[in-house]
C-alpha cells in the first residue's frame, strides 16, 4: 500500500460520519454558502481524525441488504404496535410473559448489539440483556406461549439477516466459551 493510500485511509476512515458532521454544521450554521460547507467539511475530516481511537473499526456492510432488512424491521415494529395495543387493552389475563434465552451465533459485536436493539425496539419485548460469557441474549417478552418458538424466529427473521448483512463468522458453542 502506498504512503497516500495510507493518508487518504487515515483522513477519510469514517466516510459517513465525516458527511454527517459537516451536513450538521450547515445545518447548524444554516447556511449553504461555500465557505460554510467547505467549513463543515474540514470539521467533518478533523473530528473523526481527533475521535478515531474511541470508534469501533469499520465493518464490511452489504448496503442493499441492509435497505431490504430496514424495511421488515419497521414493518415488525408497525405490526407489533397493533398486537401490542390489543394486548394491553384487552384483559391482562391473556398476557403470559416470559423470560426467553437467545443462543447468539457470533461474537460480532455489531451484530450482536443491533440484534439486542432490534429485539427490544419491536413492542412487546419489554428489555434485552447480551450476555457474552453465556453468547445469549435474555430477552423479557410481554406475552409468549413458546420460548424456544420465540427465540428461533427471532435467530431467523433478525439475526441471520443481520449475520449476512455483516458478513460475520458463525461461531459454535464451543468457541464462544
Amino acid at each position: 500500500m502506498t504512503t497516500s493510500t495510507q493518508t487518504t485511509r487515515k483522513w477519510f476512515s469514517h466516510p459517513i460520519l465525516t458527511v454527517l458532521i459537516a451536513l450538521s454544521w450547515m445545518a447548524l450554521i444554516h447556511s449553504v454558502e461555500i465557505f460554510h460547507i467547505v467549513a463543515g467539511l474540514c470539521i467533518g475530516l478533523v473530528i473523526p481524525r481527533l475521535i478515531q481511537p474511541f470508534l469501533a473499526d469499520r465493518h464490511r456492510v452489504n448496503w442493499l441488504k441492509a435497505l431490504h432488512f430496514s424495511g421488515i424491521v419497521l414493518w415488525d415494529i408497525v405490526i407489533s404496535n397493533v398486537i401490542v395495543a390489543r394486548l394491553v387493552l384487552g384483559k391482562l389475563d391473556n398476557m403470559h410473559p416470559i423470560w426467553i434465552r437467545v443462543p447468539l451465533a457470533s461474537n460480532h459485536p455489531t451484530v450482536n448489539a443491533l440484534f439486542a436493539t432490534i429485539i427490544t425496539t419491536t413492542p412487546g419485548t419489554v428489555s434485552a440483556v447480551v450476555d457474552e460469557q453465556r453468547g445469549e441474549i435474555l430477552v423479557h417478552a410481554l406475552n409468549c406461549e413458546d420460548g424456544n418458538a420465540s427465540a428461533l424466529d427471532m435467530k431467523q427473521r433478525y439475526e441471520r439477516p443481520l449475520l449476512e448483512i455483516f458478513a460475520a463468522e458463525v461461531v459454535t458453542e464451543q468457541e464462544q466459551h
